[in-house]
């Protein structure tokens, strides 16, 4: 089974690049979670009749959201945090802004999330170490109780210093604040694998987020804040974890693993 993962910044852009189109074929995943799809069901012109379509879409529109595409019907369908309250604040409240999508499998939940961003001025840090962060690994663990969980997406944050191009001019810059960094810590802590760390614990100038400005994807001058982490129970069913650089249409690349049957 191949999983991806991939934040494609607007799924209506990726779809007009031809890049989505082009990317289903070539990667045939079996599901495919989406960050940041910026669109409700239906507003994105989508013809992949293989697949079972899944969202769940922020209630601003053109702003955040998830979806997954599944080729394996799944039991169940959960949408958001449900014990994320009181969290709106300045920015809006990301209980309703479609961040996170759960599908029940026969042998493992799969967690799809957009995490919220801790903006340039920090303003949502506080949100993230206080809020976010502690609810939604309190929420892996709830599900981990019952049976297996892979949970993948756009964590907003850079783990270590080989996560990213320029560890020491981001220092206490968003992404790369400690708060940020100790929240993937908890999960990692908590039980929980980075698969392609594990897989690939020496490897460096591998990331899955550029930004636009300067040509920094052309140098590389990137970071590695898309995870798939899998309950550890369910590592070793885990043949490969990979990034997928070459592949473009967003400032991220897909990323993806592919278990055992």
């Amino acid at each position: 089974m191949k999983i991806y993962s991939w934040n494609v910044n607007g799924l209506r852009a990726v779809i007009n690049k031809g890049a989505f189109e082009a990317f289903i074929k070539d990667a045939n995943p079996d599901i495919l979670c989406i960050q940041e799809t910026k669109a409700k069901q239906g507003q994105a012109e989508i013809d992949l009749p293989e697949y079972e379509e899944l969202w769940n879409s922020a209630v601003r529109p053109g702003y955040s959201g998830t979806a997954i595409f599944t080729k394996v019907k799944p039991l169940a369908v959960f949408n958001d945090l449900p014990t994320l309250t009181a969290a709106a604040d300045e920015f809006g409240d990301p209980a309703k802004e479609g961040r996170v999508l759960t599908a029940e499998f026969e042998k493992f939940y799969l967690v799809n999330v957009y995490t919220p961003n801790s903006k340039h001025g920090l303003e949502r840090l506080k949100l993230r170490e206080k809020t976010w962060d502690p609810e939604f690994l309190n929420y892996l663990k709830q599900l981990e109780a019952k049976k297996p969980v892979i949970v993948c997406g756009d964590f907003n944050a850079a783990h270590t210093a080989i996560d990213l191009a320029r560890p020491e001019d981001n220092e206490e810059n968003a992404g790369y604040t400690k708060e940020e960094r100790h929240g993937i810590d908890n999960i990692v802590n908590a039980g929980f694998v980075d698969t392609f760390r594990a897989l690939h614990p020496e490897e460096t100038g591998r990331y899955t987020w550029w930004t636009f400005r300067a040509g920094a994807r052309i140098r590389n001058i990137g970071w590695r804040i898309d995870y798939f982490f899998v309950s550890k129970n369910l590592f070793n069913k885990v043949k490969s974890a990979e990034i997928h650089e070459q592949i473009l249409g967003s400032d991220h690349c897909p990323i993806s693993i592919e278990l055992e049957d």
